[in-house]
């Protein structure tokens, strides 16, 4: 057995792969009952995810932002529990699993680094009734259906399979503000956030020359775009500066905002991009 990945305890002193002195020593980290990882391996959303499916076994399909992860669509938080919808059998989960008896059909599953996951239409789907809030849902959607080229009507087909299914009150309206051009949940939820103040709907991936900007009001010369940490890496930086060049010389201006502000403060980017539209 592959010791290098969630492994069931039980399992790996049955076959002998492992002491149970092993087991309980140093090289391993308890994730789950029963179930163990390298010490050294770091735990982020999809090893929880794989971790999930070893604790809960056959029958289970790991579900929402955790799917999304293993999908590679990343849109959840760093500690979003592990979706997973259960056919049948336990009904308590550990901490950090969440159970979700819902109805799944055959062509909904797909599998991903040797787990069962939802496909990315049905990924997408339970997001957007599952997300907290309309801008982690919008951008959520945005992100599945960004990488994998999702039409939205992919996803309304399963919502009229699924007519009444918990959550879906809401699917309307995130539906008509997914936009699958949008490279980053970052930029989703700036451009909801500017959606939720009333202001104008940018432009999305929008192409100056030979650049493109997150968000862009073309009428007021005006971008809009998500700093993150890798703008500060020096070669992007260098880049960046030539970016800046060109666009102040097309008569564009670029307002940015970090993680925090996206994330905690979203009525602070639509009061500075308000009062910039205002005043062009």
């Amino acid at each position: 057995m592959d010791l290098s990945l969630p492994f069931l305890g039980s399992e790996a002193t049955a076959t002998g792969s492992l002491t149970r002195g092993a087991l309980r020593g140093p090289r391993f980290r308890r994730l789950l009952p029963d179930v163990y990882v390298p010490a050294d391996l770091p735990v982020d959303l999809a090893v929880r995810a794989r971790a999930a499916a070893v604790w809960a076994g056959k029958g289970a399909v790991v579900a929402g932002w955790a799917a999304a992860e293993l999908l590679g669509a990343s849109c959840g938080p760093r500690d979003a529990p592990v979706d997973l919808i259960i056919r049948g059998g336990t009904t308590r989960s550990p901490a950090g699993v969440l159970l979700r008896r819902t109805r799944l059909w055959s062509d909904e599953t797909t599998h991903r680094a040797g787990v069962e996951v939802t496909t990315p239409a049905r990924t997408a789907f339970d997001v957007a009734r599952w997300a907290p809030d309309l801008v982690e849902q919008v951008a959520g959607v945005d992100a599945v259906a960004h990488v994998w080229q999702l039409e939205v009507d992919r996803i309304r087909s399963l919502w009229r399979r699924h007519l009444g299914a918990h959550g879906s009150a809401d699917l309307a309206e995130v539906l008509r503000l997914v936009d699958t051009r949008a490279e980053s949940p970052m930029e989703s939820r700036i451009r909801v956030a500017l959606h939720l103040a009333g202001l104008p709907r940018p432009r999305v991936q929008h192409r100056v020359g030979p650049h493109r900007l997150d968000l862009a009001y073309p009428e007021a010369l005006l971008g809009v775009e998500h700093d993150g940490p890798h703008h500060r890496e020096a070669e992007q930086a260098r880049r960046d500066l030539e970016r800046e060049a060109f666009l102040a010389c097309a008569g564009w201006r670029v307002v940015r905002f970090a993680s925090w502000t996206v994330l905690h403060e979203p009525d602070r980017i639509a009061r500075e991009v308000g009062a910039l539209l205002a005043a062009s």
